[in-house]
């Protein structure tokens, strides 16, 4: 006879706890424990360790999973149990991790692996190898494909967060939080009769009737600052969208500004003298041309494709020398400049930002940053057991991308969404416009260092998106690099993972939809092509989508300066346009507070969530993995401490890459 000692970890969060019994069996290379039962006499309660002797007539042989099963207490008391984990000690003298983390319902059955990752051409041992494979096809039941929209990526085939698996589904702290949250902005919205007010605002200033509890220092500053051309040209570099920018060595020919129009902005200088001297800049609106304005409240919106021309000038400051709000040169579509009336250059920078309003959330937010987090979280779950290192690496990094995303789609962008109900490129013109950014999307455009170096940004001064997330680019590509030459000793290593080759597969088809053009590879032949496609991964999902996403209600809680939709169409001359032309273009009180809860609601953070290098799960038992986490947790606290000591002497502070701010994940 000999003996195992099992220790059961209950997780820490709210409600983990249960009364249901909890059965296991250890299952070796050599035999299978009979099942038994954990908890006759006391249940498992919230945070608790518990020890238990499994005593088996020989030896099991090398342990290679733990069965876990549910069952209600006397039949009729059914509650989830939260597994973080299980540790064994065998009678050889070895201990051995089983991470778990995830919830057990009642009469369901879960299957742990050993912590130690292994790649498959590793696990030499047939019954191990039948354990990998039968984990995999179960995976492939639970999470599979579904096309959303022809053109656009593939997504998860749930139709509600109920129907995830419960281990990837919020907690039960995120889920309230999270339904709690949304219920007050909507409250207070309906309490203060605003929510359905189809009337204009009397003027600009009245907005600061309904931020008066929601203020913080950014927001006071862009109050104060929004329709100032130095903020203007800021937001190119350091607002919501830093992405669009690039440098312009060329006027586009359907942009005909000229000499004469710029030269008091350009201090008596040329376009052709400041191209030379890389100080013109372009930021053109071409995808959103010919979209045609959802329908809000009954009335037609509209949508323009601006181009912007931007001058750096000698102080440092990026400035706004010209806007044209269509891509059509014409009489109708005149080039706004500077020194037009106030009321006219006012005019045409808010359309501008109202097209920055649609590309940013559909292009730069939605697509790439919550459809290709979903498309990475998808094919790890469905090609990458648990034991893979990948997996591993991976794990804290889809934690719960799935049920944001299918929030999204049904409370956001479906037809009753807020997005169709309150923004101009709602309903249709979403979609379309989704189909064109998927269509044009490249590897390079979320590879960071590579897109600065394509926009020709590399010394514009005082880009803070660029310096920042250079340098936490950095920092993860040095995490993942040692990461996975700990486990990839060469490229044969790579090129003969059959897991790790169709994960790649998938994310190729599924994502990029088998596009070459697009970039993306579609199998990996090198240790250098992985460490940096997991690098760009692992960028998005935390890094890209804290500079796109953390500052929604920061840069648009002022509604001028980021309006949701606007309801009369672009001016085709100029001096006709007054303050009042503006507060009637301008979204109306319902749009305009409906929108500000929108995006008050997906820039607060929970309680329930991971800043990036915090790894609350227990996933490794080996020393090398947890020597190269905390390298890259003391490497992500300097940088922090470096960007609060920059940030000191702003005035208007970069914080949305300081990685406390980042989280792990697609999570909001």
């Amino acid at each position: 006879m000999v003996i195992y000692t099992v220790k059961a970890y209950t997780g820490k969060g709210l409600l983990a706890g249960t009364t249901s019994r909890i059965f296991i069996r250890l299952r070796g290379t050599e035999a299978e424990s009979e099942e038994q039962n954990l908890n006759r006499i006391q249940g498992f309660w919230q945070g608790s360790e518990r020890a238990f002797k499994i005593h088996c007539k020989a030896s099991l042989g090398e342990l290679i999973a733990v069965k876990l099963y549910s069952k209600p207490l006397m039949g009729l008391l059914y509650n989830q149990w939260f597994c973080d984990k299980i540790s064994v000690n065998t009678p050889e003298g070895d201990e051995m991790l089983f991470p778990c983390y995830c919830w057990l319902d009642c009469n369901e059955r879960l299957v742990l692996r050993p912590a130690k990752a292994s790649l498959v051409f590793q696990d030499t041992n047939p019954i191990a190898q039948r354990q990998r494979m039968r984990q995999l096809e179960e995976q492939r039941k639970l999470f599979r494909w579904r096309v959303y929209a022809e053109g656009t990526p593939q997504v998860i085939d749930c139709d509600t967060p109920l129907t995830l698996p419960a281990e990837v589904r919020f907690s039960f702290t995120k889920e309230t939080e999270f339904y709690s949250s949304a219920g007050k902005q909507l409250a207070a919205l309906k309490l203060t009769g605003l929510a359905d007010s189809r009337r204009s605002w009397e003027s600009i200033s009245q907005l600061d009737t309904i931020l008066c509890e929601n203020k913080n220092k950014t927001i006071e500053y862009i109050q104060e600052h929004w329709d100032e051309d130095e903020f203007f040209g800021y937001q190119f570099l350091n607002g919501l969208n830093p992405m669009m920018i690039q440098l312009c060595s060329t006027l586009p020919e359907n942009f005909p500004v000229t000499d004469d129009m710029v030269k008091e902005s350009l201090s008596g200088s040329s376009l052709e003298q400041e191209m030379k001297k890389g100080n013109i800049f372009l930021s053109d609106y071409k995808m959103m041309d010919g979209l045609v304005g959802n329908v809000v409240s009954g009335r037609q919106q509209y949508l323009t494709a601006p181009l912007v021309l931007l001058y750096c000038n000698p102080h440092g400051m990026m400035l706004p020398i010209a806007i044209q709000l269509r891509q059509k040169p014409s009489k109708d579509n005149p080039i706004f400049l500077p020194t037009d009336s106030k009321a006219d250059w006012k005019l045409a920078k808010i359309f501008v930002r109202n097209a920055e309003f649609g590309t940013h959330e559909v292009d730069f937010h939605l697509l790439r940053t919550h459809l290709l987090a979903e498309v990475f979280t998808v094919a790890t779950l469905r090609n990458l057991p648990s034991p893979h290192p990948l997996h591993k690496l991976l794990f804290p990094h889809i934690r719960y991308t799935l049920q944001i995303n299918i929030m999204a789609r049904n409370q956001l962008i479906s037809k009753d969404g807020a997005i169709t109900m309150y923004a101009g490129v709602g309903g249709e013109s979403l979609e379309k416009l989704l189909k064109r950014a998927t269509a044009s999307l490249t590897y390079s455009a979320l590879c960071l260092p590579d897109n600065i170096s394509e926009r020709g940004l590399e010394t514009v001064p005082h880009y803070y998106y660029r310096d920042d997330g250079i340098k936490l680019w950095n920092i993860i590509n040095k995490f993942a690099a040692a990461f996975l030459s700990h486990y990839y000793q060469c490229d044969a290593h790579v090129q003969k993972d059959t897991e790790l080759q169709r994960w790649i597969s998938e994310i190729f088809t599924k994502g990029f939809l088998g596009r070459d053009s697009s970039g993306i590879p579609s199998s990996f032949q090198t240790l250098k092509e992985l460490i940096k496609f997991v690098t760009m991964v692992i960028f998005t999902a935390s890094a890209q989508h804290a500079a796109v996403n953390s500052g929604q209600f920061d840069f648009g809680g002022w509604m001028a300066n980021y309006p949701t939709a606007l309801r009369k169409p672009p001016p085709k001359e100029k001096s006709k346009t007054s303050e009042d032309t503006i507060l009637e273009t301008l979204p109306d009180v319902s749009t305009t507070v409906n929108g500000m809860a929108v995006l008050k609601l997906l820039s607060k953070d929970s309680a329930d969530h991971y800043p990036l290098g915090h790894f609350p799960e227990n996933l490794y038992d080996e020393e090398v993995p947890r020597k190269l986490i905390e390298d890259f947790q003391k490497d992500l606290r300097e940088l922090s401490d470096l960007i609060e000591e920059r940030n000191k002497k702003l005035e208007l502070p970069y914080t949305y890459l300081s990685p406390k701010n980042v989280d792990n994940s697609v999570a909001i």
